[in-house]
């Protein structure tokens, strides 16, 4: 099955389980299926054995059982990207509360960082967790400029991603290397760094997909950066992930035009 968000609704699609190079993505009968709608889907959605899925949506972090029954798992949390690490612990983007936590199972909530520099974040989105257990966040702001503290030593705001490591300690480690950071995936060979750079509340504003090499010790190496896709004048990229080919899924807009700011029509 392969787990897709659009426009708040999400979504599944069964599979094909052929095993050649060029399998199809989706199986040739699939057809699509909303599992939970009304805003509830929403972001960043994790799946985890016993819980079934958790998606931000509605201001809260909502659960899909596997039996299919909806409810709210933690309510008013106010997330975005969501993703379990290896213990089973739920780590999150909490974007109206400027913060990353981690949410044990017993519903145990802590704060993992609010403040780099002694600045609060703009508004933490997406996550990704590498094999050692460290924590990258990205870290844009949309819609209003107000109280943005991340700042450049021009002044000039930083919407940029940041590592957690295992010690707690947090370094930023890219910056205005692109205009907005999105959505984030370490690969599973610690080996690249994915970032959705999405500018998408301006008319010529990135909208584009990097790669950077990461190094043992999880510093980004900035020099590396390559372009992947660019959006161009579309909707541009949210939430990427990466399936056991390397072949990576990129939520990559509306495929309609936003007039003035996205006005590409796919």
């Amino acid at each position: 099955m392969r787990l897709l968000m659009l426009a708040g609704l999400l979504v599944v699609y069964p599979v094909s389980r052929a095993k050649a190079d060029d399998e199809p993505i989706f199986a040739p009968d699939s057809k699509l299926k909303a599992e939970t709608a009304k805003g509830a889907g929403g972001e960043g959605p994790a799946w985890d054995p016993e819980l079934g899925i958790l998606t931000s949506g509605n201001g809260n972090v909502n659960r899909l059982a596997r039996d299919g029954k909806a409810s709210v798992y933690r309510e008013k949390a106010g997330t975005n990207g969501l993703l379990f690490d290896k213990t089973g612990r739920l780590v999150a983007c909490e974007a109206e509360s400027r913060r990353i936590t981690r949410t044990d199972r017993e519903g145990a909530v802590t704060v993992l960082t609010d403040r780099f520099n002694g600045k609060r974040y703009n508004q933490p989105n997406d996550l990704t967790i590498d094999s050692q257990g460290r924590i990258y966040f990205s870290d844009p702001r949309y819609g209003s400029r107000e109280g943005m503290e991340q700042l450049d030593a021009a002044g000039k705001t930083i919407e940029g991603v940041y590592r957690i490591d295992l010690d707690g300690k947090v370094a930023r480690v890219i910056g205005r290397e692109v205009e907005r950071a999105n959505g984030v995936l370490v690969s599973a060979d610690d080996k690249f760094l994915y970032v959705a750079d999405n500018n998408n509340d301006d008319l010529g504003g990135a909208r584009k997909l990097w790669r950077f090499d990461l190094t043992a010790d999880g510093t980004v190496d900035a020099k590396s950066k390559k372009l992947i896709h660019d959006w161009g004048t579309g909707r541009g990229p949210d939430g990427v992930k990466q399936d056991a080919k390397g072949r990576l899924y990129v939520a990559g807009g509306l495929n309609k035009p936003n007039p003035r700011p996205s006005p590409r029509p796919t």
